[in-house]
């Protein structure tokens, strides 16, 4: 019997198992901003500890940061006190810190991968829940909570149980207008936000050989969501090429012998699984959330659901979502008006995301009632972006063009919803008060889907719009 590329990369970095059933596991690489790393100084601090392997953590500035250029000190007193407080731990550690002044500051979940630091066939732990999205390299990669990033700045060690693994196939090929954040919905809505606890999930078929790590970033990026820690894909040609070339991968005659690895570390055909769920990728439409957690979603061509269906705790959540979200049971989700629409966030802020907005978005103008935001995720998607001409795309349709950063995702910054306002957005989390406001409402949907109900000033199938545009 085979293993999978979890029992692999688990056993190359376990360092012991400890009484408790766990295991001590060595972490590739660390990464930290500054939200949840100033505390885990703090405790080494207090013990008189040291960072373990400074050449293994790397820090970067995302949550609290402006994405508006407001210039420093910022007015956000506790935003100024956690970005001083990461200059002066990482200096006085020798971390590596990407700020603005180095041209390659962003979310941490886009400039890992950017900067050649996320590889396959690593351990790659940082406290923020959805550094699962590294695991669209073939890496084990998990959020962390503050006492653990103290654990692994201390020893680069952390103690971790080991999931169960279900694998995941989405077979056949995604219909024009439906991408990566439509098939993790998707999943999510079968699954559950609850299916996945206790799991890793490998994402495996057609579909995911077909997308680009763009795209595969999106999907592992929501693995938390469905409840299961990690979610990775098996390295392939589409992984080495994005590799290659960048500022910290390995080169020459190194990369060569790095590959052979990252091939071995792949799941064996006669890898056993615990759970094995077949999806076909030719029946997921275009997906929006209409409740207050990702599972609650529909496709952009139904209705939302009535409690009147269900029984139980499942009837008590709708319920609660419908009166949080204003929404009629029974009623179609295309239509929904919206106040605010937003790309960009580390499930959606890469170029390829803004490509596509600004595809749809292109010639079109967002009605004067609806706040349009488009946050690139580092400095250098911004650049890249700008180089393209997307920036331009974006203003002209009527948009804000923004600094890199989690802007809109969370209300940790100045970009947050005001009172009961409706959001498109192409973030994560649509949970109650996430994007600042305990009445917002927010509507999760793929990029492309954020900038047709943006232009439409309502929820709007991005197909409707691309027949009538020229391809």
């Amino acid at each position: 019997m085979g293993h999978t590329l979890l029992d692999k990369v688990w056993d190359a970095h376990a360092v012991r198992e400890l009484p408790n059933g766990q295991t001590q596991l060595f972490i590739g690489l660390h990464l930290v901003h500054e939200v949840t790393s100033p505390q885990a100084f703090q405790m080494l601090a207090e013990r008189g500890l040291g960072v373990r392997y400074p050449d293994r953590t790397f820090a970067t500035v995302d949550h609290i940061i402006p994405t508006d250029g407001a210039l420093r000190p910022y007015v956000d007193a506790m935003a100024e006190q956690m970005f001083a407080a990461i200059e002066q731990n990482a200096a006085s550690a020798g971390i590596p810190l990407f700020d603005r002044a180095t041209g390659r500051q962003g979310i941490v979940h886009v400039i890992g991968p950017e900067l050649g630091l996320t590889q396959p066939g690593m351990t790659i732990a940082c406290g923020d829940s959805h550094t699962s999205t590294h695991g669209a390299f073939g890496a084990i990669a998990f959020g962390i909570g503050t006492s653990q990033v103290r654990d692994v700045l201390a020893t680069q060690t952390m103690a971790a149980a080991k999931p169960r693994c279900r694998r995941i196939e989405v077979s056949g090929a995604l219909a024009p207008g439906v991408y990566a954040k439509d098939v993790i919905l998707a999943i999510i809505g079968r699954l559950g936000v609850q299916g996945g606890v206790g799991f890793a999930y490998e994402y495996a078929g057609e579909v995911f050989e077909a997308m680009s790590m763009d795209e595969r970033m999106t999907v592992c990026n929501m693995s938390i969501e469905g409840g299961a820690r990690v979610g990775y894909v098996n390295p392939d040609a589409t992984t080495y090429a994005y590799v290659e070339g960048r500022e910290y991968a390995p080169a020459g005659a190194e990369f060569q012998a790095a590959r052979q690895w990252w091939d071995s570390v792949a799941s064996d055909a006669d890898a056993a699984y615990d759970d094995h769920v077949q999806i076909d990728g030719a029946a997921v439409p275009p997906m929006v959330t209409w409740g207050i957690n990702p599972g609650q979603v529909t496709g952009v061509d139904a209705r939302i659901p009535s409690p009147d269906e269900l029984e139980g705790p499942d009837r008590h959540s709708v319920e609660e979502a419908l009166a949080h979200m204003r929404l009629a049971p029974g009623a179609p989700i295309a239509g929904t008006p919206i106040d605010v629409a937003f790309v960009g966030s580390c499930t959606n802020g890469r170029m390829s995301d803004l490509r596509e907005a600004a595809r749809v978005a292109d010639g079109r103008r967002v009605p004067a009632h609806v706040t349009a935001l488009a946050v690139p995720g580092s400095q250098r998607v911004k650049a890249q972006a700008e180089a393209e001409g997307l920036d331009d795309v974006f203003r002209a349709a009527g948009f804000q063009w923004r600094d890199a950063g989690c802007s809109m995702c969370l209300a940790m910054n100045p970009d947050k919803l005001v009172d009961d306002q409706v959001c498109a957005s192409s973030s994560n989390r649509n949970f109650k008060g996430r994007q600042g406001s305990p009445l917002g409402r927010t509507l999760l949907m793929s990029p492309a889907m954020v900038a047709a109900a943006a232009v439409a000033g309502e929820v709007t199938d991005v197909r409707a719009l691309a027949q009538v545009r020229a391809p």
